[in-house]
């Protein structure tokens, strides 16, 4: 007894990433205008870095065009992305667009372009799946090194504060290690001094050097 696809078979034809390319009728150069907003499933790309948030909406325009050997799909994507720069972490927002071009071929086709299942995307049930396309285009054309903007100056490596927010005469004074030891003994004595915390020089009571005969003749 055959299985029963009906259900996935409905599910299916709920999800937003098929597109039913019944009405191009397998009649070569016909063509069918796409354009729609698709939210994404998960989110694209790499966490804490650069993301397209799970939920966001992907604009597509695409041309479903009918060739002999299947579906070719053209157009563009457009999607929102989060993330923070790379430089400064500053949290930031913007968006992604990638050109898309796709052939779906039909099952029975048999071209030296569509003979690899797993190479060439498929017409099934004269349904196309725009999923993979998308997220692979999306995901390869996310920035590896995302930044707020291009003259972005980081971040100062002595304090950890944005270049941006601090005098034009910032620095961080530095230290040969080999002085090191010597600076923080030279502050430390410093400070006990402003403290009053250093032994001063005692002086001497009266009458408590020796005469000084040589002074007062007494060995005359």
């Amino acid at each position: 007894m055959p299985e029963d696809n009906s259900g996935q078979d409905r599910r299916d034809a709920r999800d937003p990433w098929l597109l039913d390319t019944h009405e191009l009728g397998r009649r070569p150069g016909s063509s069918l205008p796409v354009r729609r907003e698709i939210p994404v499933g998960t989110a694209l790309g790499v966490p804490d870095v650069i993301t397209v948030p799970e939920g966001a909406p992907v604009s597509v325009d695409l041309l479903l065009e009918s060739v002999v050997e299947g579906v070719l799909v053209t157009g563009s994507a457009v999607a929102p992305t989060e993330g923070q720069c790379s430089r400064c972490l500053d949290p930031m927002k913007g968006t992604v667009e990638v050109d898309l071009t796709e052939l779906f071929a039909y099952p029975d086709s048999t071209t030296d372009e569509t003979t690899d299942p797993d190479e060439v995307s498929r017409v099934v049930d004269d349904r196309i799946d725009l999923g993979p396309l998308v997220r692979d285009a999306v995901v390869l054309a996310l920035p590896l090194v995302p930044l707020c903007s291009d003259d972005c100056a980081g971040l100062c490596t002595g304090c950890g504060v944005k270049w941006a927010d601090l005098d034009a005469g910032h620095g961080h004074e530095t230290i040969d290690p080999r002085w090191a030891a010597l600076v923080e003994r030279l502050e430390e004595s410093e400070a006990q001094v402003a403290d009053g915390s250093e032994d001063s020089e005692p002086s001497a009571p009266a009458g408590s050097f020796p005469d000084d005969t040589s002074a007062n003749g007494s060995d005359r």
